[in-house]
């Protein structure tokens, strides 16, 4: 008779997400005694300088010994089967599936694919709060609420008129370096996200009155208008300088990067027109997006691996600089094998370097796909664009998955790319902002600069807008509470457990997180409708706390227990 397939736990197919220093404990059943038999588990576990070199060679045109990084490791016979408990001690994305070998050595292997496991740095299972800064901004408009001049406008429109280049002021890094003990002490943000620091083009192809810094000139340069005139210090020694500042204050800096794309003129475009993408008559074509084309962009072709280790080159320069990881503006649109060869060879040298996705617009699929296979860890949640209970429940319970398998979905209150939150109240603000904040995985909340002085002038990120900074109404204390909560509360760390409570079409959102020991519990209540009080009826069997032991925030409009 034909013999079943054997039972593997974890199951093939599925994903894991875990942190170096866990271990991982697989095990396998056969539907029967074997005597004789004896099951192993084929894994690359172990070898992730051995996969990364793989992944090297094989794009590199190099020859590659097939599956070298993988070995077998045997499992320990025990009363109900075979098992094998594996520390992991390195960072990446692995693969393991175990098999049986019988008495003639044949192999007998469960059904399904392999187990897919994502192993991040160890500091990253908590406290991955985010503060995305423009350094422009923190320059002589920083306090204003708005840094719109009527008058000054004029004047630069009639300029403009006569094809002048008019760049106004503009914040420096050293204005933002002087920032970040208020941001990380004050706030306490353990993450300094940077818009792009590069180039713009400040002539032709310029947008708005800065140039964008999404049209990178050089990308390995610090824009000079971010520079001040220092005799003693370059402009990347003035970067250094925030980095180490940062560093000294025990938090981490990210920069944006873009590379599905540069801006016209760029060295690279003028250096290696063949990497880029055009049309039939030979014009360089612009990218775009929905109905629009960004005329100051020149789009890249992005299947030539000699590409790639000039974007992976400029990547590593900026971590020799200090650079703890990059939100990688529009990801999707760069192939898989592509991410896969540009992480790994960062890193081999840097390997907690942090790839944050921006994958807003791309599939889901897509946003899998690189979190595993492609070498990142993070991507942008979408939840700022989810507003219902309907809306929130639903997105939140697909994120609340994916955290568990694939890598951790941060939650950003606002974007530069959406209207403030403060445009609509304080109320809505600390609505939002505590939204993101008390659902977030391993405390990954982001907020942006100006979220806490409730800053209502949306962020142009070609030209300038006021942060409000310093204003007497302002959200500090909360956003610096929520940050400290999510920071050192058991319930918001790695392997806590989230319970969604609320129906999914309920006004009011309630969560239930219980640590991974199951020794404290947090209830979220969340009210969706601001303006009206709305009431729920939670299943208490749930909870293994008593009710009276909880409690919550209740913004403006409440929520009814």
């Amino acid at each position: 008779m034909p013999q079943s397939a054997p039972i593997m736990e974890p199951a093939p197919g599925e994903r894991l997400l875990r942190f170096v220093g866990d271990r991982v404990r697989f095990t396998l059943r056969a539907g029967a005694e074997r005597p004789g038999w004896h099951a192993l588990l084929r894994t690359n576990l172990g070898r992730a300088a051995a996969r990364r070199r793989e992944i090297i060679a094989a794009h590199a045109g190099q020859a590659v010994v097939a599956n070298s990084s993988w070995r077998d490791v045997p499992m320990q016979k025990t009363g109900a089967g075979w098992q094998v408990e594996l520390p992991l001690a390195e960072v990446g994305f692995f693969q393991a599936k175990a098999y049986l070998l019988d008495e003639k050595n044949w192999q007998h292997w469960p059904d399904g694919a392999d187990v897919g496991i994502s192993v991040h740095p160890n500091f990253a299972r908590a406290s991955n709060t985010i503060y995305c800064a423009f350094p422009r901004l923190f320059g002589p408009a920083k306090n204003l609420p708005s840094a719109r001049d009527e008058k000054l406008e004029a004047q630069i429109k009639a300029l403009d008129g006569k094809d002048f280049a008019v760049i106004p002021p503009s914040g420096k890094l050293r204005d933002l370096t002087r920032q970040l003990p208020f941001i990380v002490n004050r706030l306490g943000c353990r993450i300094i996200h940077l818009l792009p620091v590069h180039p713009t083009p400040t002539t032709y192809a310029r947008f708005g009155r800065f140039g964008s810094p999404y049209a990178a000139l050089d990308l390995t340069a610090a824009d000079p208008a971010l520079v001040e005139f220092d005799k003693r210090a370059t402009g990347i020694d003035q970067f250094c300088e925030l980095t180490r500042t940062a560093h000294s204050l025990g938090a981490r800096v990210f920069i944006d990067i873009v590379i599905n794309h540069t801006g016209w003129g760029s060295t690279l475009q003028e250096n290696h027109p063949e990497f880029f993408l055009k049309k039939p008559d030979g014009e360089f074509a612009s990218p775009g997006a929905w109905g629009t084309v960004w005329e100051d962009l020149v789009e890249l072709e992005q299947h030539d691996v000699k590409l790639w280790d000039l974007i992976a080159d400029s990547l590593l320069t900026w971590c020799r600089r200090g650079v703890d990881g990059f939100r990688c503006d529009a990801g999707y649109k760069i192939p898989a094998p592509a991410w896969q060869y540009i992480t790994a060879r960062v890193q081999e040298e840097f390997p907690e370097t942090i790839f944050l996705l921006e994958g807003l617009g791309g599939s889901w699929d897509a946003t899998e796909l690189l979190l595993t296979e492609g070498g990142m860890q993070w991507a942008y949640s979408e939840l700022f664009q989810n507003y219902s209970g309907q809306e929130v429940a639903g997105y939140l319970d697909y994120a609340n998955r994916q955290n568990g398998r694939v890598g951790s979905y941060v939650h950003y209150s606002e974007t530069h790319d959406n209207d403030r939150l403060a445009k609509k109240g304080r109320a809505w603000s600390l609505l939002r902002n505590r939204l993101c904040a008390l659902t977030s995985p391993s405390g990954g909340f982001g907020c942006t600069c100006g979220v806490e002085w409730l800053a209502a002038e949306k962020i142009k990120v070609h030209g300038n807008t006021g942060l409000n900074w310093s204003c007497a109404d302002n959200i500090v204390p909360e956003l610096a509470h929520l940050n400290r909560l999510i920071s050192d509360h058991p319930c918001f760390f790695d392997g806590a457990k989230l319970t969604r409570l609320s129906a999914p079409e309920s006004p009011v959102y309630a969560l239930l997180r219980e640590s991974a020991e199951a020794k404290d519990a947090v209830l979220v209540l969340v009210n969706t409708e601001l303006e009206k009080e709305s009431r729920l009826a939670p299943d208490v069997s749930a909870f293994r706390f008593p009710l009276s032991a909880f409690t919550s925030w209740i913004p403006t409009s409440s929520a009814r227990l």
